[in-house]
């Protein structure tokens, strides 16, 4: 692997410094600290899964961070841990930063011993050092730092503690002192003995009573389903105000902007297009979009910095070797929570080639942050009716959560299906390490989330939105013989919509869609809504479930159009970074196939059952 072209040096005298070390040590914390950056953190192995660079100084010395992805030893086959092995090998790093974690330091020696062989520059960042000190873990920095023959450095890189420190421990590299006295023991035990002292043998008895219920046979299920629903249920109780206010002030606004443009003289198709059309489509995705993710994806963070997400893994994984994958893929699985990019990127975690392409062809399977917004507001309008308060939050939250669990089922049937087809093998085995549980850090967690996550996938959302409402009004304002384009369009994909349970609108909004999911049900509402040269103005939330029953929708159309939100094809930025990933066309259509075909099969099996019974 070429690195020349990797490393940006600001000044020609910048040292370059690798970050190395086991999964969760907090490695991407202190690069965070140390260069200003935002690397994506969380309390689970593999979030690090590429090489990512940034800047520091210390006085006049100016230095290039690395951060290398988390491996536990050099010598393993996992695409990731080679990246990391060859950087430290090859990269031109001037000195390695390994980061270990002070509550675990022996098992962390093994890869400090390991480097050292290959790069005797090193500095030991022993982390979690507050940690350390509440379970009453006392380590003899020192001895440790005589016997390795490199400096050892205590810190807390969350609270930037300690950071100064390191930094001036790498500066010092150059002093041939610290390799007077080396002594370099044949394991990770020698270098560990008498420096490491418990004087609380029940330190981790907490979390081991906790790992009971939540990693139990049964009742590790049960907290899954409690977890998940408690999340939604909160999130479906906070969005609800928020998006009134959102709607009010939005529609507020646009007539002050209509009388702007009267005053201006603007035409009126002019105000049409960017008013009636653009404007109003960009409304709905933030009234509707902002308020769900500004508080579901600060509780998955919560969830994820208090290291849960491992343990979710470890529940799910003998479901994914019986289905041929492992246990991994219920990492990936969570992070396409989030993103489904992110989690087809994550997918570098699982060593397997085989087993990794199965857990990229059916990350889609489960709902990205894009399509929640689809199913609380369908849930909302068509199954709580007639229930008020809590008892209405509660049901939505129970749908939701039923929904959700209909895709992780539908990615262990995608898996397994696979598995005994076109990507038939073996289970690989591999070790899953449970971090400590951490009480997470509110600000960090709020920061993340809200800039790292919301205002990304919302600005990604309008960017799609704008010219979405632009195609709208021009579908619906362009006559072709005795009909507008909008109207030949839904027609012709009418018979096989109904066949789905659909229809030729519905349909449509999917395949506009294709850049990004988060359009789709406010395409859904403004194509019913599109009258002559201007969309219909709206009042409120659930006024849009009189427009949906105008338009034919019935329960069944309502569950039909959550399955396909549910199942199909991936949105253009998945597809591009699947065929990033696979290097293949051949994958990436696959990765397309396999969802749309599950999606259309449960779409036209529930609707001809469902047409039984009315």
């Amino acid at each position: 692997m070429n690195f020349d072209n990797f490393i940006v040096k600001k000044k020609s005298c910048d040292k370059v410094i690798a970050l190395a070390g086991n999964p969760n040590v907090g490695k991407s914390t202190v690069f965070n600290a140390l260069t200003g950056l935002n690397q994506h953190t969380g309390n689970w192995p593999g979030k690090t899964v590429g090489i990512a660079q940034g800047r520091t100084q210390r006085g006049e010395q100016g230095y290039v961070l690395v951060d290398l992805p988390g491996c536990y030893s050099l010598s393993s086959s996992c695409a990731e841990e080679e990246a990391a092995r060859d950087f430290i090998q090859y990269g031109g790093a001037d000195a390695v930063v390994v980061v270990c974690d002070a509550a675990c330091l022996e098992r962390n020696l093994i890869l400090v011993l390991q480097i050292l062989e290959i790069n005797p520059n090193v500095v030991l960042c022993v982390n979690f050092m507050d940690e350390a000190r509440k379970k009453k873990i006392d380590i003899d920095l020192d001895e440790l730092s005589r016997r390795l023959g490199v400096p050892v450095v205590g810190t807390t890189a969350r609270k930037k503690e300690g950071l100064e420190e390191l930094l001036a421990a790498v500066e010092g590299l150059a002093d041939e002192a610290w390799r007077a006295h080396t002594v370099r023991p044949y394991d990770a035990a020698d270098a560990a003995e008498g420096i490491v002292r418990f004087n609380n043998p029940n330190y981790a008895k907490k979390d081991r009573a906790i790992d009971k219920v939540l990693t139990s046979r049964i009742t590790g299920f049960v907290a899954m389903f409690g977890l998940l629903m408690l999340a939604f249920w909160l999130t479906i109780v906070g969005a609800e105000y928020p998006s009134d206010m959102l709607f009010d002030l939005f529609f507020w606004l646009e007539g002050h902007i209509v009388t702007l443009f009267n005053f201006l003289s603007a035409p009126a198709w002019l105000t049409d297009i960017l008013i009636f059309g653009v404007y109003r489509v960009l409304a709905w995705v933030v009234a509707v979009m902002l308020p769900p993710m500004a508080i579901f994806f600060p509780l998955f963070t919560l969830m994820e910095d208090a290291g849960y997400l491992p343990r979710v893994a470890f529940n799910l994984d003998k479901i994914f070797k019986k289905c041929g994958s492992c246990g991994k893929q219920a990492l990936t699985m969570c992070m396409g929570f989030g993103c489904n990019a992110a989690g087809v990127v994550s997918a570098r975690i699982i060593s397997s080639p085989r087993e990794r392409l199965i857990a990229i062809i059916t990350n889609t399977l489960v709902p990205c942050n894009g399509r929640f917004p689809i199913f609380i507001a369908i849930i909302s309008m068509f199954f709580i009716g007639g229930i008020y308060g809590i008892g209405a939050t509660v049901l939505a939250a129970l749908l939701l959560t039923l929904i959700i669990i209909l895709g992780v089922a539908a990615t262990f049937a995608a898996s397994a299906f696979l598995t005994k087809t076109i990507l038939k093998g073996q289970t690989s085995n591999f070790t899953l390490e449970l971090p400590p549980y951490r009480k997470p850090l509110i600000g960090r967690v709020l920061a993340r989330s809200l800039q790292g996550r919301t205002l990304f996938v919302l600005a990604r959302a309008v960017l799609v939105a704008a010219p979405a409402g632009l195609i709208i009004w021009m579908f619906a304002n362009i006559t072709i013989g005795d009909l507008t384009m909008l109207a030949h369009t839904t027609a012709f994909l009418d018979p096989f919509a109904s066949l789905l349970g659909l229809d030729g609108v519905i349909l449509f909004a999917f395949i506009l869609g294709l850049p990004a999911k988060e359009i789709i049900f406010p395409i859904i509402l403004m194509t019913y809504m599109a009258e002559g040269n201007m969309l219909l103005e709206f009042e409120g939330f659930y006024q849009f479930r009189d427009v949906l029953v105008e338009n034919g929708w019935t329960w069944i159309t309502a569950i039909s159009t959550m399955l396909l939100t549910l199942m199909h094809w991936p949105c253009s930025t998945v597809l591009l970074t699947i065929k990033k990933e696979t290097g293949s066309i051949k994958w990436t259509i696959v990765s397309f196939i396999v969802p749309t075909v599950l999606g259309l099969a449960a779409c036209f099996a529930f609707a001809t059952i469902a047409r039984l019974f009315i």
